[in-house]
């Protein structure tokens, strides 16, 4: 089955479209498309703005979409940036690192966790799927790593002592927030996933019938 990644961004389609393949899902890049969605993502969850934008991808291209809402939530700044993370100051990711330093500077408690929520919506299928995932850590004093992207750099994840961008795409895409999302949303396609089969085995069994 095709379903269309609601994003234009290229590292959430590389984390992802590896884990769907085994259970036969061939991931299409939004970004790829010639077509052009702009979502407000106005919703006051991860969940709500996942649903947003797996609806909004759906209507425009006819097919399922896949859509994922991320969030870097520290304990100290009462879990802020949260569904803002990637919009909590204009500019670059190294400029949204360092306001995020800055705002840490003298804090000893560092504890933070990053949150991927995963929603999929199929057109003629009312109820859409939605799981989230979490990976827990804290905050470095600096960043460190070339690898990953948005807050990488800085997030040390629990158990390591390196940031998710020294420990690069392989260990994270084991243990990320949106590792563990895809895996749960993984297992809650399969089910669809037969479904489908079935009703199109049922279809062109019924057209060789005519």
């Amino acid at each position: 089955m095709k379903i269309v990644l609601a994003s234009g961004n290229r590292n959430k389609y590389r984390e992802m479209k590896d884990a769907f393949a085994p259970i036969g899902i061939e991931l299409l890049f939004g970004g790829d498309l010639d077509i052009h969605t702009e979502v407000d993502e106005t919703g006051s969850s991860y969940e709500e703005n996942a649903l947003l934008k797996a609806m909004a991808w759906s209507k425009a291209v006819g097919l399922p979409a896949i859509a994922d809402d991320s969030g870097l939530e520290v304990t100290a700044l009462g879990g802020a940036p949260g569904i803002h993370s990637a919009r909590v100051v204009s500019g670059t990711d190294s400029d949204r690192t360092n306001w995020l330093l800055s705002e840490m500077e003298g804090i000893k408690e560092r504890g933070a966790r990053f949150v991927s929520c995963i929603a999929v919506f199929f057109p003629d299928r009312e109820d859409p799927l939605v799981y989230e995932g979490s990976c827990s850590g804290r905050i470095a004093l600096r960043p460190s790593g070339m690898g990953g992207f948005g807050y990488d750099p800085i997030f040390i994840p629990d158990g390591y002592d390196k940031t998710f961008s020294e420990l690069g795409d392989g260990v994270k895409t084991k243990i990320s927030h949106r590792a563990h999302a895809i895996k749960g949303i993984a297992e809650m396609l399969i089910p669809v996933l037969q479904y489908y089969a079935v009703r199109t085995m049922e279809n062109s069994r019924s057209v060789q019938e005519q």
